[in-house]
């Protein structure tokens, strides 16, 4: 499909939707998402250092499902022009990207900053800038420089001075053009998946190593946002915040509120609750249990390492709005006698003796553990608002995966469109949603997926050495959606089938 089919098929499905539709407000931005590692390529170009994926990957190749790596990815370090341009077809207000540390700061450190590494991210930002799409920067996602894992990575109390640092050099090149900032993404993934063998670094360490990590990543958050607002707010007046992965949760029965109350805690608290909440510092509730557990256990510290006075106001309210990646939701139940607890992050917690299960009433896909139930979007958007005193959202990451490579891609398109009425519905409700971000613009090396996952607007044709992009049905869907800024194309209020 060309980019005029596009912006053609755009134009005309604009002209048969009723105006008494909902419609997201005129300020309400669309975006796509990306992140460095999963669609640049040029590992060792120029004088980019290894990073923990590329070193996890060349090691250990039969890690990932297919057996591929990030060598290449979508080449986006030389297409980048061509990224620029379907997220112009798409008629996006806004393109997520991360920055590479290492291919920014090859040594890990400010010492030294990549002539060829920062041109590359200048040139992307401009060349948004001039299509008038709004560049929304995550310093980090996942990819820290091997240089820093060998010395602890994440579990090393001194990598929030690190990250500081960094984040320092970013605002310093980018700040007077980049106006929307994401520091750690997904913190979540990358200390329970990092430390419970889901990702790199790829250890087995859930009971110490992922708890350092959160909580350092907790203070490297608050740091790199507290050098934003003390030396680049009053001049260019960003915003800044932290993209939690967080999926929704609901009790399997009235009787199982309570731990599904500790399962939003032990999954969202974590990573949120020192942030957002008014009084800082861990969820009580949650913290409790787990050094209750380490006791019993035999550890002489704390599973949770305790914020200090001083650590607890550092990290206490450094957001101006809450960055949400939301994909999914999950039942939460307690388990049966003679069940055993769920072992990994998807399937439930042995810490809280939990099992995730999903209603056989919702929607599947091809991931077992990824079913859809739109509904849960908004019920947790209201149970943000409710909770924290936030007063924006942005929905910063949903989409939903698929292994077929089709063009035709029925369940993606209709997941946008149930998942883009529910925040509709919730922008209806009062609720301050300014943003949704589409995971994602085109196919990426999806982690230990490799390219068998498939969550992309274009596919990509990975045997294609021009890494060919092509708009799937549900990219025509999309760009609709953000020329005519409503979800439903039709003449009689009926949803119009678009395959």
């Amino acid at each position: 499909m060309s980019y005029i089919s596009v912006v053609v098929f755009s134009i005309l499905i604009c002209r048969s939707w009723s105006v008494d539709q909902l419609k997201f407000p005129p300020s309400f931005m669309f975006g796509a998402a990306s992140a460095a590692y999963q669609v640049e390529g040029a590992w060792n170009v120029s004088d980019k250092s290894p990073n923990l994926w590329d070193k996890l990957i060349h090691d250990r190749p039969e890690l990932v499902a297919d057996g591929s790596n990030g060598d290449v990815a979508c080449d986006s370090y030389h297409l980048w022009r061509r990224d620029i341009e379907m997220c112009e077809e798409l008629g996006l207000n806004m393109y997520r990207f991360s920055i590479s540390w290492s291919r920014l700061l090859p040594s890990g450190y400010p010492n030294y900053i990549s002539e060829d590494g920062k041109n590359y991210y200048s040139n992307l930002i401009d060349g948004l800038l001039e299509k008038g799409i709004e560049p929304i920067v995550t310093i980090f996602h996942f990819d820290l420089p091997q240089i820093l894992q060998d010395l602890g990575g994440w579990a090393n109390p001194l990598i929030t001075d690190w990250f500081a640092d960094y984040a320092e050099v970013v605002f310093s090149l980018y700040a007077d053009r980049v106006k929307y900032w994401l520091t750690i993404n997904e913190p979540m993934m990358l200390c329970d998946g990092g430390y419970e063998e889901l990702g790199a670094p790829y250890f087995d360490d859930p009971d110490v190593g992922r708890y350092l990590c959160n909580k350092h990543t907790m203070i490297a958050h608050a740091k790199a946002y507290r050098i934003y607002d003390d030396l680049f707010r009053d001049k260019y007046h960003g915003k800044i915040s932290l993209p939690t992965l967080f999926f929704w949760f609901k009790p399997f029965t009235p009787e199982d509120q309570e731990v599904t109350d500790l399962t939003i805690d032990h999954w969202e608290g974590r990573y949120a609750h020192p942030i957002f909440s008014k009084e800082g510092g861990w969820p009580r509730k949650l913290e409790k249990l787990l050094n209750d557990l380490a006791k019993k256990e035999g550890y002489k510290q704390p599973r949770l390492p305790p914020f200090t006075p001083e650590e607890i106001q550092l990290v206490r309210g450094t957001y101006d709005y809450y960055a949400l990646n939301h994909y999914t939701t999950r039942l939460v139940r307690r388990v049966k006698p003679g069940e055993q607890p769920g072992q990994w992050l998807f399937y439930g917690s042995s810490e809280l003796n939990t099992i995730m299960d999903k209603d056989p009433a919702w929607g599947t896909t091809a991931v077992d553990w990824f079913s859809v139930y739109p509904p849960g979007l908004r019920e947790q958007l209201h149970w943000l608002n409710s909770t924290y005193d936030v007063k924006e959202i942005i929905i910063t990451e949903n989409g939903v995966p698929s292994l077929d490579p089709d063009l035709v891609d029925t369940q993606r398109l209709e997941y946008y469109r149930d998942y883009l009425e529910q925040v509709l519905l919730a922008i209806k409700d009062g609720i301050n949603v300014t943003g949704y971000i589409a995971w994602t613009l085109m196919d990426n090396f999806e982690w230990l997926n490799g390219y068998v996952a498939k969550y992309g607007l274009y596919a990509v044709d990975f045997s294609d050495p021009n890494r060919t992009r092509t708009p799937r049905e549900s990219a025509r869907y999309f760009s609709a959606v953000t020329k005519c800024r409503t979800i439903h194309p039709t003449q009689d209020n009926t949803k119009l089938n678009y395959v």
